[in-house]
């Protein structure tokens, strides 16, 4: 098992170097079918993966990162609304095939994984983005890392005892702070390239900090869901590491923490 995850492990990371440093079509090809796959995967948890509602779902997801290619992403709005009036449309008619429930989680599932996700490409298309993009990966993995030697050495009080008895609040501020300082190390690295960001050290170091905070809760996130529905991972697509959302889960949210972060610091 250690051996099949350790290849599978080597085999994306050589990808995301590739994928994600192309940027372009090919990043976004790429998140796009991520992010349908990662649909799927949460449909399947609930049990309506094939229903008409997700198949709503997974048009609404090609749409709207066809809003996001064509940088139309101000019409967000109206694809929401135009989606939720669909959903509920297929409740009311086919009343009572689908429970308020169901409705509920076709709609989640599209902006929990397809809009959370879209942000990897943004960021990548961003002034800089061939260099921002990276801390994504730095905030998500680098928080993990840190998070688990910090939680080893130091861990004492349970930050969610029942859901995750293993993570402390030690190893989680273990985990902000290293994110923190790979950030630093970046921009000290990378940070004389950069056009659009002033001070890129202190810019890095407090996306960087922020995104993990975050990455914690998408991390928590997941494995709630998981947990309610008593799965241990989503799929087995990724051989010895699970589904797209078991390695994407903390990037969910880091993504759009990372793009909201460097648009508020460069502004």
């Amino acid at each position: 098992m250690f051996a099949k995850r350790l290849i599978s492990g080597i085999i994306l990371v050589i990808l995301a170097i590739i994928i994600v440093g192309q940027g372009g079509l090919l990043l976004y090809g790429t998140m796009t079918a991520i992010s349908l796959i990662g649909m799927y995967e949460l449909y399947r948890v609930l049990n309506m993966e094939k229903s008409p509602l997700a198949a709503v779902g997974y048009l609404t997801a090609v749409a709207y990162y066809g809003l996001v290619w064509f940088e139309g992403t101000s019409h967000v709005t109206l694809l929401a609304i135009g989606t939720l009036m669909v959903m509920m449309s297929l409740y009311v008619f086919q009343f009572p095939k689908y429970k308020t429930e169901e409705v509920a989680c076709a709609f989640f599932g599209v902006f929990y994984v397809a809009g959370m996700l879209s942000y990897l490409y943004q960021v990548r298309a961003m002034a800089d983005g061939k260099y921002l993009v990276w801390l994504i990966f730095l905030s998500s993995w680098g928080c993990d890392t840190s998070a688990y030697c910090v939680g080893m050495l130091f861990g004492k009080h349970k930050m969610a005892p029942v859901l995750s008895p293993k993570k402390s609040i030690e190893g989680a501020i273990g985990g902000i702070a290293g994110s923190a300082l790979l950030g630093i190390l970046f921009a000290g690295i990378f940070g004389a390239k950069f056009s659009s960001v002033a001070n890129p050290q202190a810019a890095c170091a407090i996306a960087c900090a922020i995104a993990a905070a975050i990455s914690q809760i998408g991390d928590l996130a997941a494995s709630a869901i998981k947990r309610n529905h008593n799965i241990k991972d989503y799929g087995n697509l990724i051989p010895g590491h699970g589904g797209i959302l078991d390695r994407f889960d903390s990037m969910l949210f880091t993504a759009p923490a990372i793009y909201f972060a460097v648009t508020f610091l460069v502004s």
